[in-house]
């Protein structure tokens, strides 16, 4: 087989993975519906704000997405994701800057009170070496639902 043959048949591959890793979300309807009766795992306590981190591809699944708050130290680590997987944390009321480590760093600032429920999704993107990603906060119902079908990740801290 010649190299551009060989080039073509792994570039189709990759966007073959990337098509196929990242599903798409029902209407909000059948969203609604699915998550009526469900109750998040955990909920604030008291005087505090819990964030949920979903990441609900299965593209880059071997690599961590490692997630921190507020600095990007070893002791600020809340826990990680692979794909298809979320974690929680509390977090005390005020702003704060959590990270995502996978090839890049990926940040985004929340500013939360007590008693909120806040969503970020780690979206993954192929990357040089390994998977690359970036944060972005999403509205109560998708969050709920990815919260819902998706399996806990690795949790290392419940609170900062």
């Amino acid at each position: 087989m010649n190299i551009k043959k060989s080039i073509t048949i792994a570039v189709l591959a990759c966007a073959a993975v990337a098509v196929t890793g990242c599903a798409s979300l029902p209407s909000p309807e059948a969203m609604q519906t699915a998550t009526a009766n469900f109750q998040l795992p955990k909920l604030p306590e008291p005087g505090k704000a819990i964030v949920y981190v979903v990441r609900p591809s299965s593209v880059g699944s071997m690599v961590r997405f490692n997630v921190f708050v507020d600095d990007q130290e070893p002791a600020s680590e809340m826990g990680f994701t692979r794909g298809n997987q979320y974690i929680h944390f509390g977090l005390a009321p005020g702003q704060h800057k959590i990270y995502s480590k996978a090839e890049n760093w990926a940040e985004t600032l929340v500013s939360v009170k007590a008693g909120d429920v806040v969503f970020i999704e780690q979206e993954p993107s192929m990357g040089v070496i390994m998977a690359r990603n970036s944060l972005v906060k999403l509205e109560d119902l998708p969050g709920k639902y990815h919260v819902k079908n998706l399996p806990v990740g690795t949790i290392i801290k419940i609170a900062k």
